[in-house]
């Protein structure tokens, strides 16, 4: 097959199956959590394997060690997140008169800053706008969460086909894999493996160290800053946790966000602030120094740009699904990329004359 016709092949393969999963995004979920935590847990069956274990028994008994301790985790998480998330609802109004109270003796010094007269009632005007805008996203995602018939079948759908997809994926990986890999083209067979051993090694640097990574901190900051006494403290720690999947910007957004509410619960007490932002600065020693280093190892990610820009553009694309779907394409692409910027360095279009005197 010519070269052209390969990439009309390939282009047109890959065209259809992003056809196919935009087709079918709203029943993928599942089969996406199922395929993310079979790929998580099996390096893990894979070792028991070798002791001479039957395979099927492993996964089992590994699959509901797992599910047992997610159940756990999210039965003690979740209440406490739902009553403070509640609890911040609440509370916003008075936080924003708080603010008011604040920015209403710098109206003069605001004006000279910004050039334009801006009068108290424009300032009032547009703190309501925006904080009514923010609760009715927040009441809408909720409503959209808890209430509905069909979003219940879906969270319900996905609760039971999750395990079920990552049991059977996890029981047949060596046979897939093996399927795989004999239906590759015969020519490019070496340099799609070495292709994909590149993916796999970014992939799984990423969800098995940074993920735990950001576990961690959630768990570290959602306890300390609890203990602390900061008004959902637990709330704002595994919120840094989350965000934490993009490096500096977690501990970046959480310690703002921790220092504003802490000088509005405390009036300004400076004791109090320095205690929060010292458990952030403590946080960040103990992951550079203890948590990256053992989990993440001399692995190297992916940047955080490129996770930022994939992350909204999966989102963008196919919402929730498309957004557990960008890591995975984050990394393929940047690793195909890297490859055919590889290919074209080698290429006549880059360097003719020494090609041509090597010929």
């Amino acid at each position: 097959m010519k070269p052209v016709h390969q990439l009309i092949f390939w282009a047109t393969a890959l065209a259809g199956i992003l056809f196919l999963v935009w087709l079918f995004k709203s029943m993928l979920l599942p089969f996406v959590l199922g395929g993310a935590i079979a790929y998580l847990l099996n390096p893990l069956v894979n070792r028991l394997v070798r002791f001479g274990a039957k395979r099927r028994v492993v996964v089992l008994g590994i699959l509901g060690c797992f599910l047992t301790v997610l159940v756990a985790l999210l039965a003690i998480i979740l209440p406490i997140l739902v009553r403070e998330a509640a609890g911040f609802v609440d509370d916003v109004p008075q936080y924003a008169h708080k603010i008011w109270l604040l920015i209403e003796p710098r109206i003069v010094w605001i004006q000279e800053k910004m050039g334009q007269q801006i009068t108290a009632d424009q300032i009032q005007d547009a703190m309501k706008e925006n904080i009514g805008k923010a609760l009715q996203v927040g009441k809408g995602v909720l409503g959209g969460l808890t209430t509905g018939g069909l979003a219940i079948v879906d969270f319900f759908t996905t609760i039971l086909i999750t395990p079920v997809v990552a049991y059977f994926l996890m029981k047949e990986w060596p046979r897939v894999t093996s399927y795989v890999k004999e239906m590759l083209p015969k020519e490019h067979e070496e340099v799609i493996v070495n292709l994909a051993g590149q993916i796999d090694g970014k992939i799984s640097g990423f969800v098995r160290g940074q993920i735990m990574v950001c576990l961690c901190l959630g768990l570290v900051y959602a306890v300390a800053l609890s203990v602390a006494g900061l008004n959902y403290g637990f709330l704002i720690g595994l919120g840094t946790g989350v965000l934490s999947i993009i490096p500096f910007v977690g501990s970046a957004v959480g310690l703002v966000t921790s220092l504003v509410v802490s000088y509005l619960q405390s009036g300004g007490d400076i004791t109090f602030i320095g205690i929060i932002a010292a458990i952030f600065f403590v946080g960040q020693f103990i992951e550079g120094n203890f948590i990256t280093p053992k989990l993440l190892g001399d692995s190297v990610g992916l940047h955080p740009l490129w996770i930022i820009f994939s992350l909204m553009a999966g989102g963008s694309l196919l919402g929730l699904l498309g957004m557990f779907l960008s890591i995975p394409v984050a990394a393929s692409i940047g690793v195909i990329a890297g490859f055919m910027i590889e290919q074209y360095k080698a290429s006549a279009y880059y360097r003719p004359q020494e090609v041509g005197a090597e010929k």
